[in-house]
């Protein structure tokens, strides 16, 4: 599987906590940036990481800025992207079980850099279930109907 990874400044930490973790894994990863903690806008990473995950470039995103909700509110812009902000666990394997989330937002300045990484484990090996898709497929059409 091929992962984005992304963030702005408040999440440069965390973010490369979690492309070390996940180096060893059997993942491709493409780091978008940024590439240090100099302050940046956080709509330019998600749009980055929403465009090559929408276009098919990579499989699945993972976004990080500050708190998670900057990069989730600008990942869902993008047509096709399903952005979910988790603080836990639960919510991160939940993101994908429930609502087949294709970008995962972090909060670098909430979240334990040993907790993220397990979140993102969590969220990379659940699987959707199917009796999910009809809400997902109302999703998509509200998507459609406002292009």
């Amino acid at each position: 599987m091929k992962i984005a990874l992304g963030s702005d400044h408040g999440g440069y930490e965390l973010k490369e906590h979690l492309k070390q973790a996940l180096t060893e894994t059997e993942h491709e990863l493409v780091d978008l940036g940024t590439f240090s903690e100099e302050s940046v806008d956080y709509p330019d990473y998600a749009l980055a990481v929403a465009g090559n995950v929408a276009s098919g470039e990579c499989d699945l995103g993972v976004l990080v800025c500050g708190t998670g909700i900057g990069v989730s509110i600008a990942a869902n812009k993008v047509p096709g992207i399903r952005a979910a902000l988790a603080h836990d666990v639960a919510t991160a394997r939940l993101a994908c079980e429930h609502n087949r989330a294709n970008v995962l937002c972090l909060g670098g300045r909430l979240l334990a850099p040993s907790l993220a990484e397990e979140m993102v484990r969590a969220w990379l090996s659940a699987e959707f279930e199917e009796r999910h898709q009809p809400r997902l497929d109302k999703i998509t059409e509200i998507e459609h109907n406002r292009e």
